[in-house]
């Protein structure tokens, strides 16, 4: 047997076998909140318009932003082998130092409590 088919082999018994797994080992469990078809807390019978808390949204954004931080610094490892890994290595730690002060200044004004 090839190499090629061994692969393919070990890795469609291996998808199969944690496929199997995953149906079979959590504990179905459902409740009221499971069971609604919307998982966001309002309930969907109720008033449409409810308030939404805006330190919900800042942290959703603080996560949206971080989140595309590690998209941008992902490709870094391979900017070492550019012409100069110099520069590479300034854009990144001048990203990753606006981000932390971004983050400290937040963290300071007291936008990261969930609750007072």
């Amino acid at each position: 047997m090839n190499l090629l088919s061994s692969i393919i082999l070990i890795t469609t018994t291996l998808s199969l076998a944690l496929a199997i797994i995953s149906f079979w080992l959590p504990q179905m469990n459902p409740d009221y909140e499971k069971l609604s078809p919307y998982e966001c807390g309002f309930d969907p019978l109720g008033t449409a318009r409810l308030p939404f808390s805006l330190r919900f949204f800042l942290i959703a954004i603080l996560f949206l932003l971080f989140d595309l931080e590690i998209a941008l610094l992902l490709p870094l490892p391979w900017g070492n082998q550019l012409p100069s890994p110099l520069t590479t290595l300034t854009w990144a730690s001048t990203v990753l130092v606006i981000l932390t002060l971004g983050l400290i200044y937040e963290w300071l004004q007291g936008g990261l409590e969930w609750a007072e």
